[in-house]
C-alpha cells in the first residue's frame, strides 16, 4: 500500500502549481517542474516509480486566439519550439508510465499533434465563474462537475468571460486577466485531484 508521502506526482510546465496544489497539500511528493528554472526538455526520468504526471505546456503558439500568427510563428520556429515541449511532455508521461497523467491545453492546434482530447471543460463546469475551453488528453478518471453560471464581461452574448479577483471582474486586456487566465482553475484542479487521488 502506497501512503500519499510516497506518491510522485510530476506537474510539468507547472507554473505556479495550481494544478498540483491539492495533491501537495495532501501530502504527496510533489515535483513542480517549470522554466525558469528547470526545462522541462531537459528533465531525467526519476529513479523512483511516478504515480500521475499533470502536464501545462505553454498554449502561445497553439491557442486559436492566436490563429491569426500561427503562418508567421510556423516560420520563424516558435511553432517547432513549442512542439518540443509538448513532445518532451509526452516523452516524460511514456517513460514514467505513471498510474494516471493529464495534458491540458485551451482550444487550437495542439489536437492537430495529439489527436482529438479525451474532454473539454471550462472553469465554471467546476464552479470558477468564468470561461476558458480547455482540452484534456490522458488517462484519467474524469472529475465530477460542479456548475455555476460564468460572469459575463459583455453584453453580447459568446464573448470570452473574465476570471472574477475579490469579487470584482477583472478587465479583459489587463496583465492580471492574462495572469489569471493562465492558471488552472483552483475548482477543477480540486475536482481532479479528488477523481485521481
Amino acid at each position: 500500500m502506497l501512503f500519499n508521502q510516497d506518491k510522485i506526482i510530476l506537474d510539468l510546465c507547472g507554473g505556479t502549481g495550481a494544478w498540483s496544489k491539492d495533491y501537495k497539500e495532501a501530502g504527496y511528493d510533489v515535483r513542480v517542474i517549470t522554466f525558469p528554472p528547470d526545462d522541462v526538455r531537459l528533465f531525467e526520468k526519476p529513479k523512483e516509480h511516478v504515480y500521475g504526471i499533470l502536464a501545462a505546456p505553454p498554449c502561445n503558439h497553439f491557442s486559436v486566439s492566436g490563429a491569426q500568427y500561427w503562418k508567421e510563428k510556423d516560420d520563424d520556429g516558435r511553432t517547432l519550439d513549442g512542439i518540443s515541449i509538448m513532445d518532451s511532455c509526452i516523452r516524460i508521461i511514456f517513460v514514467c508510465d505513471p498510474v494516471f497523467w493529464c495534458l491540458e491545453n485551451p482550444v487550437g492546434r495542439m489536437k492537430y499533434y495529439l489527436g482529438n482530447p479525451v474532454m473539454s471543460f471550462n472553469p465554471c463546469d467546476y464552479g470558477d465563474a468564468y470561461t476558458k475551453k480547455t482540452l484534456l488528453w490522458g488517462k484519467f478518471n474524469k472529475p465530477k462537475t460542479n456548475y455555476i453560471e460564468p460572469v459575463s464581461n459583455s453584453n453580447q452574448e459568446n464573448l470570452i468571460s473574465t476570471p472574477v479577483l475579490n469579487g470584482k471582474k477583472v478587465g479583459w486586456n489587463t496583465p492580471e486577466c492574462k495572469m489569471l487566465r493562465s492558471i488552472t482553475p483552483p475548482g477543477f484542479a480540486r475536482a481532479f485531484f479528488e477523481a485521481n487521488r
